[in-house]
Parts: structure tokens; C-alpha cells; sequence
């Protein structure tokens, strides 16, 4: 089922854990107010009216009634700028440019990554940016910045970004991955590769031995022997379809066939894989499958170990710990994924939260 391309002369095994930590779960009531829920209790952050936030599982950014910028981690509240800004922001990360000048708050610290930015990306726990004084492309991981290469004429942003892990191409052509602070050679090619990244793994077709291969754990491994025409990744493992329509589940090197059934639709993002089957959607999670509904949600949204998706009510239902849970009936509910837990909007802006299996209402 697989070969090994590359062996290392030692074996270096880097776990990577996520505690999916809700710092924040952030949200405007019936006031308009924005409030955070944490620690099971609801707590104010600002009494005027804010313009916008933007938030992921461990803080929140957003623009204040006089246009600074803030970010909050559910600590401390902390002033980031009173100019006009452009901010992004992850699960862990925030990036903000003022003008050509790229910031970033990490843990509370802020930093500036260049005087000359232009395209950035942020994700859970990198941020890759050009810097167009060097011609650069650069990451910031773990507190530190990696220049990835330096360009001879115009950049370009690297082919595939995951959460911790980068596919690329510097000028000659040469195909690489920047993992866990080093950069591994892929390969030399003119044409594209597609490479799907995701958490600590990153797929793609072989041009050069013809195979569907993972790169993992500073392996590269034949999964499948010939191109697979579709294919996505995750938090440690992948997921693909073969070429009679099969949906197969790698990881920790044991494949499993997940339908035979030639999926219509199918998504995976973070720890969650979802299809469908005719009328019938499905989940793979903690390394079991589950039917979640006998129709195909109208939306859906998934987030760290969560499936959640709308009822056939109109109300909201997910996937939590094995089971499914019905949130709500109200009609066109607005939800979020925080870390564990669900946050839904109601009528008249009343917030419902769901986690670990109690519900608390504002």
C-alpha cells in the first residue's frame, strides 16, 4: 500500500497537540454590547457599540466605536493602533498592516515583520508575507521569522498553506515544504503542482514517480500508485477519492475506506471529514463514521471536533462527542464554533451556548 521515498538517518517524531482552548466566544446582544462568553460566564468587553471584530478559538480583534484597533484574549484588553488598519487573525495569531508596514500580535506581544509587506496569509500558527524591499517571501513561526526564498522577479505566495506547514516553488522550479522550521526538497517541475496542506501533512500527485503521496513527519510516502483526482488534508491525516468514486481516511499509516458510494460533495477541516450520499450526510470523526441526517443541510460549519449544520427545521444540530445534538428549532439561528463549543444567535439577538453538554443563555 506504501512505500517510503526518503528515510531519515533518525527517526524524529514531533507530536503536534491541539487544546482546542475557547478563550473567547465573542458576540453583540440585544444591546449591542459585545460581550465574550469564558470560564461558563458571560462577560462585557465593550458598552459602545463596536464597528467589527474578527475572532478564532483564543482571542478576538476588532475596530472600537473611535476606529482602534483591540484585541482581546479573554485577559486582558489590549490597544493595538488608533489608524486606519487592515487585520487578519487565527485561532492563536493576529496580523495587522498599516500602510506597507506588517504587525503581529502573538500572546499578548506585538512585533513588526516588515516595512515593505504587500500579500499576507495568517493561519492557526504561521504567517507567510512577502517582503518587497528583499524580495522576499518569509514565515513567522514559533517566534521566529524563515526567509522561504528571494525572488528574481515578481513574487508569488507559496502554492499551499496550512496551519503549520508550507508547499512551494522558488525560481528554478524547485518545489519545496517548510515544516517545523526546516524546508525539505520536493522536486523540479515547470508545470503546477497541487498541493493540499493541512496540519503537520501536506498530499499531491507525483509527477516525477506517478503516485499519490503524503509528506509527513519529514517522510515522503507513496499512499496510493497512481494520481488520485481529488484529495484534501487535515490535522494529521488525509483524506481523498480514488478514481472509482471511493472516499478513503489516512493516518498514523492505516487506511480506511469511508463510502463506496461515489460521494457528490464531500469537506475536511481540522479533525472532521464530511460527505454525502444521495439524501444522506455522514461524518468521520475520532476514527468512526457517523450518519448525521437523512437530508443535505442547507449550511454547515466545522470547526476543530465539531460538526454543526442546519436542521431540518431551520434550527441548528451538531455533532459533538459521538452524538447529535439539537441546539435549536428557531429558524435561520446564526452559529459560530469556539474551541468545544457552540454559540447561536436567537431572536431578538439572544445568545444560546452550548458546551459540554449544558446549555446557558445570556
Amino acid at each position: 500500500m506504501k512505500k517510503l521515498k526518503y528515510t531519515p538517518l533518525f527517526i524524529f517524531l514531533i507530536i503536534s497537540t491541539f487544546c482546542f482552548n475557547q478563550n473567547v466566544a465573542p458576540f453583540l446582544d440585544f444591546n449591542n454590547y459585545f460581550k465574550s462568553f469564558e470560564n461558563d460566564n458571560f462577560r462585557t468587553i465593550e458598552i459602545q457599540q463596536i464597528e467589527e471584530f474578527k475572532a478564532g478559538d483564543e482571542l478576538v480583534a476588532y475596530i472600537d466605536n473611535r476606529g482602534n484597533l483591540r484585541v482581546y484574549d479573554g485577559k486582558e484588553r489590549k490597544d493595538i493602533s488608533n489608524l486606519n488598519v487592515e487585520y487578519k487573525i487565527s485561532d492563536h495569531l493576529m496580523a495587522y498592516k498599516i500602510g506597507p508596514t506588517l504587525n503581529l500580535w502573538d500572546e499578548g506581544k506585538l512585533k513588526t515583520l516588515t516595512y515593505f509587506a504587500r500579500n499576507y496569509v495568517v493561519m492557526d500558527s504561521i504567517i507567510v508575507y512577502e517582503d518587497t524591499r528583499f524580495n522576499t517571501i518569509n514565515v513567522y513561526w514559533n517566534k521566529k521569522t524563515y526567509p522561504l526564498f528571494t525572488s528574481t522577479g515578481d513574487l508569488q505566495m507559496p502554492t499551499a498553506i496550512g496551519d503549520n506547514i508550507i508547499a512551494f516553488k522558488d525560481n528554478g522550479d524547485l518545489y519545496k515544504i517548510f515544516w517545523n522550521g526546516e524546508i525539505f526538497d520536493v522536486g523540479v517541475w515547470s508545470g503546477n503542482i497541487e498541493f493540499k496542506a493541512g496540519c503537520d501533512v501536506i498530499c499531491f500527485n507525483d509527477p516525477t514517480t506517478r503516485t499519490f503521496t503524503l509528506f509527513q513527519n519529514r517522510e515522503f510516502i507513496d499512499i496510493e500508485g497512481q494520481f488520485m483526482p481529488s484529495y484534501k488534508a487535515g490535522r494529521g491525516f488525509i483524506a481523498y477519492e480514488d478514481l472509482n468514486g471511493n472516499l478513503w481516511h489516512y493516518q498514523n499509516e492505516e487506511l480506511m475506506e469511508l463510502s463506496n458510494f461515489s460521494s457528490n460533495q464531500w469537506n475536511v477541516k481540522d479533525d472532521m471529514i464530511i460527505w454525502y450520499e444521495n439524501s444522506y450526510a455522514f461524518a468521520f470523526a475520532n476514527n468512526n463514521k457517523y450518519q448525521t441526517s437523512t437530508f443535505i443541510p442547507q449550511d454547515y460549519k466545522i470547526k476543530n471536533k465539531i460538526f454543526a449544520f442546519r436542521n431540518i427545521m431551520g434550527g441548528v444540530s451538531a455533532l459533538i462527542d459521538g452524538k447529535i445534538i439539537e441546539l435549536t428549532n428557531q429558524a435561520n439561528a446564526e452559529y459560530e464554533i469556539y474551541g468545544n463549543l457552540i454559540l447561536l444567535k436567537l431572536f431578538n439577538n439572544n445568545i444560546l451556548v452550548y458546551k459540554d453538554g449544558k446549555k446557558f443563555q445570556n
